[in-house]
């Protein structure tokens, strides 16, 4: 007989969730702390501070401005975990490629399962049904991805 759960099935104790302040973003956090909470499970909340390097060269500022946006943002994420008793360490990354950065953590960590959004907040063209991050992560990926739709 099987019993009602909250966790999957599937044993997760390492959950990564990708986060870039976009809506799609949210909600996948949200999943990502419920699935966290449910299975006592350490969560690690990514986001990249997406730069080239002639851009941080010709802009600093701009640079310290979406750095600071992004600590904030992991701020806030550390606070709702811990207020959740959720077990969360945060980690930024500035560069060029968020999907490769999300993949190496996730190889890194261990990770059972990566929870992202279906589209991000990047401003350049993206593919019609998929974000390109997103796209290139499920390619590339070492373990389970939850993508999150709407």
């Amino acid at each position: 007989m099987m019993e009602k759960s909250d966790c999957p099935i599937t044993k997760l104790s390492t959950i990564v969730v990708a986060v870039d302040n976009s809506a799609h973003s949210e909600k996948a956090l949200i999943e990502a702390l419920s699935l966290a909470k449910a299975c006592s499970t350490q969560l690690y909340a990514l986001s990249v501070v997406e730069i080239n390097e002639e851009f941080a060269s010709l802009a600093p500022e701009a640079v310290e401005r979406k750095s600071g946006a992004v600590k904030k943002l992991l701020d806030s994420i550390s606070e709702r975990a811990k207020k959740e008793n959720i077990r969360c360490s945060v980690i930024s990354h500035t560069g060029e490629d968020p999907a490769q950065f999300i993949v190496e953590e996730a190889k890194k960590l261990n990770a059972d399962m990566i929870v992202m959004g279906k589209h991000g907040s990047r401003k350049s063209l993206t593919k019609f049904v998929m974000g390109s991050v997103t796209a290139k992560v499920l390619s590339h990926t070492p373990c389970n991805v939850l993508v999150i739709v709407n």
